[in-house]
């Protein structure tokens, strides 16, 4: 039996690389409106839109705000939030990016999403931009199909390692492989692929990239350029 022909493969990281905010921001905000979550969250992103804090910051308190409020939602609740992020705000992607993922579609790429954002709005959002495959973060539920809190896989919060799984189950290579990142999570899979961009690096994306000579690219409102 001949084995399948192996396809070039296409990493990208998702928030912040592709959709210009971060899926799991989004779906906490829904969440809030919806009157699923409390509003806590609040005061962390105004202190960060006022620059007086972090984004990374604000970020982890999202992060832990949405692991501590998940328990005991129903996933339906959960899900129709999803929807509802992905039909309002699934064009808000950046254009470098988009027009990257059009070209490499055309030329036969393999396209893998990798994001520690919930699968749930990930399997929504991705497939719309022509993603074949897509790695996020899987939360369990019980028999209530209520969240317990807790993910399914820690291994999905390894990068690399999905980059790796991905290769070997859908048989493709790493010859002339690209990846595209914007922060410093990103670069245990940058260092994988053959030609690593960072696109809109954070500061320590940004140091590491400049000292393995990797691609930078910046994208500010019209204009999009190396450096």
């Amino acid at each position: 039996m001949t084995a399948p022909k192996k396809r070039k493969v296409a990493v990208f990281d998702v928030d912040g690389t592709i959709f210009r905010s971060s899926l799991l921001i989004q779906v906490v905000d829904q969440m809030i409106r919806d009157g699923i979550f409390p509003e806590d969250i609040q005061k962390e992103y105004e202190r960060w839109l006022d620059r007086e804090g972090h984004y990374e910051s604000y970020i982890q308190g999202v992060v832990q705000a949405f692991n501590k409020h998940l328990v005991g939602v129903h996933y339906s609740a959960f899900a129709d939030a999803s929807k509802k992020v992905v039909a309002a705000q699934w064009k808000r992607t950046y254009r470098y990016p988009r027009a990257l993922i059009k070209d490499l579609k055309d030329r036969g790429y393999f396209l893998l999403a990798i994001s520690h954002s919930p699968k749930t709005i990930l399997d929504k959002f991705c497939p719309r931009l022509g993603f074949d495959k897509v790695y996020g973060l899987l939360y369990e539920i019980d028999e209530d199909e209520k969240f317990t809190g807790n993910i399914i896989e820690e291994q999905a919060l390894d990068k690399a390692y999905l980059i790796r799984r991905a290769v070997d189950k859908e048989s493709l290579m790493l010859t002339n492989s690209i990846g595209v990142g914007d922060s410093e999570s990103d670069i245990p899979f940058l260092e994988i692929v053959a030609k690593p961009i960072c696109f809109n690096p954070n500061a320590k994306l940004y140091a590491h990239a400049k000292k393995e000579r990797w691609k930078v690219v910046i994208e500010r409102k019209d204009v999009i350029y190396e450096i």
